[in-house]
């Protein structure tokens, strides 16, 4: 052992001693404070890592219940179940060095500070107190007088005693050094031997327990490259399928619906319906129905047991009901009971009576090849669509008909050439990457539909080519160079062109602001055109309306483009007969005037401007935009108005709807589209007159052959499948045919009687 302090030394209580206990009581000093400090830094280390400890125990906790919730997957299973016991083994060593750790440092320098520092402390007063006694001593010895032997005695005995308990007070101090100074080196070296060997051995636990998943590891490795490179190929596939199915997507206002009475898993169709309860309040409540097995069920929830509505298709039957406030309504009735259920849409609605009836007829086993295809759509069944090769045809000369417009070859909202997809209800051409953001607006924004995928009824080709992309970028893109937002290309980001194209249609920020004077309501005008509709009862009929928005007065977005216009019989209306000045009026009434001259761009700008589709002009007789291009003959305004909303059987104030004036006036082609549209042929005015009462009144043979098809459709509908589908076929085919003569030889149904009398 080292001598710090020479016992020698300390008896001759030399300068030099005293600078050496001085250095060495600076030193000591300073060391119980830095001891002090590392004492509190190792509690709150081992703390944390009591803290470390017990959540990495949850996490391993928490790797072993996830493999054992993932027990049907073995690779993951014995993955997490593989690494959580190493995990848990090399937790256990690092618990063994924090109990090292509080044993071998903590305790051991607690110990070294609170009791070898502190004896060191009491040697060290100890032999201050007998060095200040000594110096008394030594004072009182030197200043005894000679002349006074007693005092001279006193003072050596009194010194001799002092110096006695000087040199013992001394030598215990100078012991005390020696040891401290012993001490400090092999306590605190022995401390951090204890931690190193603790830590070393954690490590190469930690490595020794790692080490031995090398092999496993490496086999993880090379499943999860493989699992990489699957699930790449899976993803280009699952991409792949997704722009497929997006560009297959015929429907446009609906979810696809399928029905396949074929379906591996016995489910014919399936989707939500709302089912009326049977109870006393008649609430209704929305289900998830499937057609399976021959029978009609539903279920609230996937496990649970599915309820039968009817328990054998052959004894129902399956009709609309418009007896219920609620809309898109059909009843499926059989012997026993009759549930009452709603669809979403008239197309949805369209589509399950169909797939019922399509069971129906499969149930008696009477026809079992469906119409088109094993996997034919109910929406087309519903429509009457051409079978696929003469679909294809009809797309195709659709697409060169509609691209043909000003405008249509390049898309609307983005340039990019060559569009195949259409906003029926807009009149406009769209890309791809613009039809499905369309799609998302919701159709009351936009109804999207393919030109080259889906069937085209003549007056939606005849609609889209009144329109086209420059007349509505006319209106919705009037003020673009006010606005600081910049239009998009055909290489621009989708999102992008979803901003711009919700600022466009929703937002309406690009669209000529009406002026103020743009609220007066219609007056009922003397020069007024009715139709033969609202004019039977009177002797004589007032000549035609015949008004045009004057240049000078309009907008440019409403502007009429010409001062002779012809409508859809052939016959002209002269502008420059009568002339109205059409800019204070507010759209809804500006949407009913257009309608009648059949002005497109205008009637476009009046619903841009938010015109209600069904305003009604109290003033004459409580008209609606759909009756006064009725009373023009105006078949593809008509269509423009029911594509954006227009309600086919709102009457006037005769209670006649559009399906009444069009029979009275002798237009077929209206008749056929309203038919189509489902308006209510057995509709009543005041004069208790329904249409087919009308057109056999007025001897018009056509549209009584059409209303009749149509009563007897829906009859037949009502009875079994069978039945049902041979008339669903007959009345296609004949609807089909006047369609199209409505749409490109109007002339030739030109047969209504002259003086018919209602």
């Amino acid at each position: 052992m080292t001598i710090k302090v020479d016992f020698e030394e300390c008896l001759k209580d030399s300068p030099r001693f005293r600078a050496e206990i001085e250095a060495v009581q600076t030193d000591v000093g300073e060391l119980e404070t830095r001891l002090d400090k590392l004492v509190k830094q190792c509690q709150a280390m081992l703390e944390a890592g009591r803290v470390y400890y017990q959540t990495s125990k949850s996490f391993v906790s928490g790797l072993q219940s996830l493999g054992q919730h993932r027990s049907g997957d073995t690779t993951m299973e014995e993955c997490l179940q593989t690494f959580s016991e190493k995990l848990s083994l090399i937790l256990d060593a690092q618990g063994e060095v924090m109990d090292i750790t509080q044993k071998s440092v903590k305790t051991k320098l607690q110990t070294f500070v609170k009791e070898d520092v502190r004896r060191f402390k009491d040697a060290r007063k100890e032999f201050e107190r007998s060095s200040e006694s000594l110096e008394g001593a030594l004072a009182r010895n030197a200043q005894a007088p000679r002349g006074k032997p007693h005092e001279v005695e006193e003072a050596s005995s009194a010194l001799l005693n002092a110096r006695r308990a000087f040199r013992s007070g001394a030598l215990d101090y100078v012991l005390e050094i020696n040891i401290i100074e012993a001490k400090k080196k092999t306590e605190l070296l022995m401390a951090m031997l204890s931690l190193m060997d603790a830590q070393a051995q954690l490590f190469q636990n930690g490595y020794q327990s790692l080490s031995e998943l090398d092999r496993y590891r490496q086999k993880l490795s090379d499943e999860h490259t493989q699992f990489v490179l699957n699930s790449a190929r899976e993803k280009r596939d699952m991409e792949q399928r997704h722009a497929a199915i997006k560009k297959k997507d015929i429907s446009y206002d609906d979810s696809m619906m399928d029905f396949n009475p074929d379906a591996a898993d016995g489910v014919a169709m399936e989707g939500h319906l709302y089912k009326r309860a049977s109870n006393a309040f008649k609430t209704w409540s929305r289900r998830w129905f499937s057609i399976q097995k021959k029978q009609l069920v539903y279920q609230k929830k996937f496990k649970d047991q599915p309820t039968v509505v009817v328990e054998d298709l052959r004894l129902c039957t399956v009709k609309p009901s418009g007896e219920n406030e609620r809309r898109f309504c059909f009843e499926v009735v059989s012997p026993s009971k009759s549930c009452l259920l709603q669809a979403d849409s008239e197309r949805q609605q369209q589509a399950w009576i169909s797939a019922v009836q399509s069971s129906i007829a499969s149930a008696f086993q009477e026809r079992t090849d469906v119409q088109n295809s094993p996997r034919q759509r109910c929406g087309s069944v519903s429509t009457g669509s051409h079978p696929v090769a003469s679909q294809e045809n009809e797309g195709v000369k659709a697409l060169e008909e509609v691209q043909a417009i000003a405008g249509n070859r390049e898309c609307c909202d983005c340039g990019a050439p060559g569009p195949d997809w259409a906003s029926i209800n807009l009149g406009i051409t769209l890309c791809i990457v613009c039809s499905g953001i369309h799609r998302s607006l919701g159709v009351h924004f936009s109804k999207v539909r393919s030109l080259t995928l889906d069937s085209w009824e003549p007056e939606l080709v005849k609609l889209m080519c009144e329109l086209g992309n420059s007349v509505i970028n006319g209106i919705y893109e009037a003020r673009i160079d006010e606005i600081t937002l910049k239009k998009p290309l055909a290489s621009s980001p989708r999102g992008d062109k979803e901003a711009w194209i919700r600022s466009k249609y929703v937002e309406k920020k690009f669209i000529q602001k009406l002026p103020e004077t743009g609220r007066n309501t219609l007056q009922k005008r003397p020069g007024a055109k009715r139709s033969r509709a609202a004019t039977q009862d009177r002797t004589a009929e007032k000549p035609p309306l015949k008004p045009k928005p004057s240049r000078s007065t309009l907008p440019r977005s409403v502007s009429g483009p010409t001062d002779v216009q012809t409508n859809n019989t052939g016959s002209h209306i002269d502008m420059n007969d009568e002339e109205e000045d059409l800019s204070g009026l507010h759209p809804g009434a500006l949407l009913y005037r257009s309608a009648a001259l059949q002005n497109f761009p205008v009637m476009a700008d009046a619903l841009a401007h938010g015109a209600n589709v069904n305003w009604v002009n109290a003033a004459e007789d409580a008209c609606t935009p759909l009756i006064q291009a009725v009373s023009v003959n105006a078949l593809a305004a008509c269509e423009f108005l029911l594509q954006n909303g227009a309600d086919v059987n709102q009457a006037d104030r005769n209670g006649r709807g559009p399906l009444h004036h069009a029979t009275i006036l002798g237009h077929t082609g209206l008749v056929c589209l309203f038919l189509k549209r489902g308006a209510d042929y057995n509709a009543r005015d005041k004069n208790q007159k329904d249409p087919i009462t009308i057109a056999v009144d007025n001897a018009n043979a056509d549209i009584v052959t059409l209303l009749r098809i149509a009563k007897m459709n829906r009859e037949m509908q009502e009875l079994d499948g069978s039945l049902g589908k041979s008339g669903d076929e007959t009345y296609q085919h004949i609807f089909r045919d006047f369609s199209h003569m409505a749409s490109k030889n109007p002339e030739k149904l030109k047969r209504r009687s002259a003086d018919g009398k209602v």
